[in-house]
């Protein structure tokens, strides 16, 4: 699921207060409510509105999100801590509650990180306190000066999650990863269920109060030769563990980026740049591939976007040998023309 940064889905400082917060909530919230604001993104970014509202409004639910750190990004991967996923946010019924009907339920981050908060023993208790906090200087209705809006009701599911300790996670590799034998080293951040403390949070002092922690880590993965994007890579025992000491595997999903080669399969293409004058008279051309800097001859009358085969000069094949390198052609003007280039371009152009 996307880590959401509410702090920047208000448009605030990880710093402000909670005058700040609240007014930049007022501010939001008129601009984009549905009965106001008709374009297609009003509705769910009025949902992710309050959402971030309801968390940074709230001291437990802003504490227990400060403890992820400030280091994740809106729209990251993110995989929720053990024992906080699969919370299911219906409407209606007792618990917790917010504004508007009809806008759907709370996103599945919210969910993995606050769905024990929704219910339980504590819950009324809660949802007193919300209710009273919302009522207490500022409410959801006197976003448009005391006008009553409808009101959506969001609740925790009777059924407890079955709690899963895999964890999958995006890895973005190069073709230069891909041509080493080494493993590379990856380092990640994972949010887990305290284990002192079951989650509960309290006076622990492991999590300090939040219920959860945070860990990172650098492994060592091996990229199998000939593997394809979308494939899996499965490191055994280093998911998620439970307060038994049970731990989940990892996955790693194979995610091509690499901003010099476009990998397919065991072949790789690169593009070179030429000069026109280059295209047309040819020239030769060193370049630097997988297998170090070679020398190329660019044939004459090369048009723009030709395709020159390498053989042998790509990726390692699962079964031995090397795909090939395709060198695509580009033909671009130089960055600085003169007064004699574009005096001869003048007289290419009256030939034309």
């Amino acid at each position: 699921m996307e880590y959401k940064d509410y702090y920047k889905i208000l448009g605030v400082e990880r710093d402000a207060t909670e005058a700040k917060i609240k007014s930049a909530y007022r501010k939001l919230a008129r601009q984009y409510h549905p009965d106001v604001n008709k374009s297609p993104d009003a509705v769910q970014k009025f949902k992710d509105i309050n959402e971030a509202y309801e968390v940074l409004s709230d001291k437990e639910k802003k504490s227990r999100y400060d403890s992820l750190g400030a280091n994740w990004q809106q729209g990251a991967n993110f995989t929720p801590p053990p024992g906080f996923e699969g919370f299911n946010f219906n409407q209606g019924g007792a618990g917790f509650s917010q504004s508007f009907s009809n806008m759907g339920d709370f996103s599945d981050f919210f969910s993995s990180i606050f769905g024990d908060l929704m219910g339980g023993a504590g819950a009324a208790q809660r949802s007193r306190r919300t209710s009273s906090r919302r009522t207490s200087g500022f409410s959801y209705e006197d976003i448009f000066s005391g006008a009553q809006g409808p009101q959506m009701r969001q609740t925790r599911a009777n059924t407890e999650p079955q709690e899963s300790l895999d964890i999958t996670q995006d890895l973005n590799i190069t073709a230069k990863d891909l041509m080493n034998d080494k493993p590379i080293n990856v380092k990640m951040s994972t949010v887990e269920k305290c284990t002192k403390c079951s989650g509960v949070g309290s006076m622990c002092s492991e999590c300090g109060g939040t219920g959860i922690v945070s860990k990172s880590r650098t492994l060592s993965v091996k990229i199998p030769k000939g593997v394809k994007e979308g494939q899996k890579i499965r490191l055994k025992g280093e998911g998620k563990t439970d307060n038994y000491g049970r731990k989940g595997d990892l996955y790693f999903t194979i995610k091509f980026k690499d901003n010099e080669y476009i990998i397919d399969g065991e072949n790789i293409t690169k593009t070179l740049e030429v000069t026109p004058a280059e295209a047309v008279i040819g020239c030769k051309k060193d370049i630097s591939t997988l297998h170090g800097v070679i020398g190329i001859k660019i044939p004459p009358e090369t048009r723009n976007g030709k395709i020159l085969r390498l053989k042998d000069l790509g990726l390692p094949k699962k079964a031995g040998g090397y795909g090939n390198l395709n060198v695509k052609i580009a033909i671009n003007l130089p960055t600085v023309i003169s007064s004699k280039q574009k005096e001869l371009y003048k007289k290419l152009l009256e030939l034309e």
